[in-house]
């Protein structure tokens, strides 16, 4: 049976079968979980129906968060997108305002996909909500994508971490970006092995990457500041450009990196955003 304990493990055995890694994560998900094909194909459509529904639920201006400290912004990019203010083209605005109503929605209590985590979920689905619109791609093949991201979190939680509190910021905005990278790529008709690199690219562009504390800030704009480094990992895979350091090298030294950050650094709110004047007031105005 097929493990997933590396990146190149996949690639190599889907691509001797001439499948992409998403069909073959499919078929090996249904022989170890003893379900069909279907009913698996089923339970992540279902996933994909709360993402879409996440990123409308974030788009309410008036929803605040519990905290009073986030809401109304994924609106904000909404309506400067729609007047074309924005400045990075529709396609990028457009996967900045999915990430950040994504994110609102999680942080207002909202449900959502933690993709890998919940600190991270507006990434994956707003990479491929806007690639979807834009390039006018089916659900199913959106589905699909997914069990490739899938496959791409799990070796990163089996091989290092997807938890701020053990890895840093780069093992949860990290992660995601990867698997939305890769899955992208899969998307675009590009191969197990450029998604490979782009996984690659996008957990090498945020090693290094601390926490704050607080899941509000500065977790949503970073949700943005994510799918990104997605696209821009996508984009380069695609266009040929490779990673010189194999993707499974990257996320052991990701775990490397998470293990020698101070405890301060990861999701504690004793380091980073969270010690400065400002951050010391927010704490005080949240929790007395």
């Amino acid at each position: 049976m097929l493990k997933y304990d590396s990146i190149a493990e996949l690639v190599n055995e889907a691509e001797k079968r001439g499948l992409k890694l998403s069909e073959l994560v499919l078929k090996t998900q249904a022989a170890m979980t003893e379900k069909t094909e279907e009913e698996m194909f089923a339970t992540m459509e279902r996933s994909l129906q709360v993402m879409k529904e996440s990123v409308q639920d974030g788009l309410d201006k008036d929803k605040r968060s519990a905290s009073g400290l986030t809401g109304g912004d994924a609106y904000k990019l909404n309506e400067a997108l729609k007047a074309g203010k924005n400045i990075a083209g529709h396609f990028f605005g457009n996967a900045m305002m999915k990430a950040v109503a994504v994110a609102q929605t999680n942080a207002c209590m909202g449900r959502i996909v933690a993709s890998p985590t919940a600190g991270s979920c507006g990434i994956l689905p707003s990479a491929l909500l806007t690639l979807q619109e834009e390039k006018n791609i089916s659900d199913k093949d959106l589905v699909m994508a997914l069990f490739t991201a899938s496959a791409v979190g799990i070796v990163i939680a089996t091989n290092a971490s997807v938890a701020g509190a053990a890895g840093g910021c780069q093992a949860e905005c990290g992660a995601a970006s990867a698997m939305a990278a890769a899955a992208m790529v899969e998307l675009c008709g590009g191969t197990p092995k450029q998604c490979e690199h782009a996984c690659a690219i996008a957990l090498k562009n945020i090693l290094g990457l601390v926490c704050a504390g607080l899941v509000e800030i500065p977790c949503i704009k970073r949700n943005a500041g994510g799918v990104g480094n997605a696209l821009v990992a996508a984009e380069l895979a695609l266009a040929g450009v490779e990673s010189h350091i194999p993707a499974d090298e990257v996320i052991v030294a990701m775990k490397k990196i998470g293990d020698t950050m101070s405890s301060t650094l990861k999701e504690t709110a004793e380091g980073g955003l969270a010690v400065t004047p400002t951050g010391k007031k927010l704490c005080e105005k949240v929790f007395g």
